[in-house]
């Protein structure tokens, strides 16, 4: 079967290179989400505030999340309309990457909660353009007979960036008061590069060209929820990514105040854990991506995962300890890696419409990145009301209502 007009059928890419940088990329911006939204922003603001201000962190990071989610879908289908010789993704990769290191390099030296707040918001929207772009390869590119390796192998970015994370601030805690931010830009750079140069884009000049129309640009990014199979993976996978980053978003502050680690000892003892969670999560995804190709059960594993992700969830409430955090770091490590191996996978195969498939990951991707951005400022205000036990609870109840909407997915097996 040919490919829809406009569209640049998969077959013909050269796969073997894209097995390697697309997954690098998708660990730079996880690297980015990770390294500083939980590492380095809440020292950040220990650095600023001279306290652990939970009102200061939350303030940092529900400034830009409208902002950041908004722009993913709208860049998408920007990136979709894009008509160069280099493709229409590759432009996008690059020129958001030079942008967000600028903003990062704003956001570094910032001297006030409302300025780190601000800059992070930028760099959040620069960034999450970079991800609609990288996103929208995987349906550009791979056929759907790999759609689960892939989707495993794009899943390894989360637990190879906390892992990348956890073994800078182990071995070099000084980074975690500023100095990880030139890292992180270091290796932005270099995975842009890899993926434009190393696995180029196909020419876009002769696709066809749709005259702009407002209106029509606006109207488009409702059309995928007309669908139900997507608003049911949408929810999906908003709750089940909302109900892990509420609770590593706010790890540091929850294992000073909650688990009663020293200050002096959190930041290496934190590293420890999310390197053991991270490893579990690396073996699972590894497990469980290959083999959802073979047996073609995407949606039965993520609703095992979510169902899973509630029950670990407990273990904090019943054992508030440093052991006790052990124990969920890896058996919550498992659950989350089964849900990586197969996320992208299971949402590709509820794209509506093949030639939109920028726009309609983009849609999805406010599912993905909302929650990493979103999660402080939630954690914020609950943490606030009922402390970090009704934290925990509330993550419970988060994973329930992703398993329920998993459930709800009709067109996937």
């Amino acid at each position: 079967m040919s490919a829809p007009p406009g569209v640049l059928p998969a077959a013909g890419y050269r796969l073997g290179p894209l097995y390697l940088t697309l997954p690098l990329a998708n660990a730079a911006v996880f690297f980015l989400w990770m390294g500083v939204g939980a590492f380095v922003l809440p020292v950040h603001v220990q650095r600023i505030t001279g306290m652990n201000d939970v009102a200061a962190l939350g303030l940092a990071n529900s400034i830009g999340p409208l902002m950041a989610t908004i722009a993913n879908p709208i860049f998408g289908q920007i990136s979709d309309r894009t008509r160069s010789r280099f493709g229409r993704r590759s432009p996008w990769i690059l020129g958001c990457v030079t942008a967000g290191i600028i903003a990062l390099l704003v956001q570094a030296n910032a001297a006030g909660v409302l300025m780190l707040g601000l800059s992070w918001a930028v760099v959040q929207m620069i960034m999450n353009d970079y991800q609609a772009a990288v996103t929208a390869i995987l349906p550009d590119r791979v056929p759907p007979h790999r759609y689960g390796t892939f989707s495993g192998l794009v899943g390894l970015a989360v637990p190879i960036a906390t892992v990348a994370g956890s073994l800078m601030f182990i071995g070099f805690p000084q980074l975690a008061a500023g100095g990880a931010y030139y890292v992180v830009m270091v290796v932005l750079a270099v995975a842009a590069l890899l993926i434009v140069f190393a696995t180029p884009d196909r020419s876009s000049l002769e696709m066809p060209r749709e005259p702009f129309d407002l209106g029509e640009f606006m109207r488009a990014f409702m059309r995928p929820l007309r669908s139900a199979d997507f608003r049911w993976a949408f929810v999906g996978r908003f709750g089940i990514m909302l109900g892990y980053m509420v609770i590593f978003t706010f790890n540091l502050f929850l294992l000073e105040d909650y688990i009663k680690i020293p200050r002096e000892e959190v930041i290496a003892k934190m590293g420890i854990l999310s390197l053991i969670g991270q490893v579990a999560t690396l073996a699972a995804v590894l497990v469980i991506g290959p083999l959802s190709d073979r047996v073609g059960r995407f949606k039965l594993f993520a609703l095992i995962s979510g169902v899973a992700s509630a029950v670990t969830l407990a273990i904090p409430l019943v054992m508030p300890t440093f052991e006790g955090m052990l124990v969920y770091n890896v058996v919550h490590g498992v659950v989350f890696g089964v849900f990586m191996a197969v996320d992208l996978a299971l949402v590709t195969k509820v794209l509506p419409n093949r030639q939109e498939v920028g726009k309609d990951m983009g849609v999805l991707n406010i599912a993905n990145a909302g929650p990493q951005i979103a999660a402080p400022a939630v954690a914020a205000f609950v943490v606030s009301l009922g402390g970090y036990p009704a934290l925990f609870a509330v993550g419970i109840v988060i994973s329930l209502i992703a398993a329920f909407a998993v459930v709800k997915i009709k067109g996937v097996r």
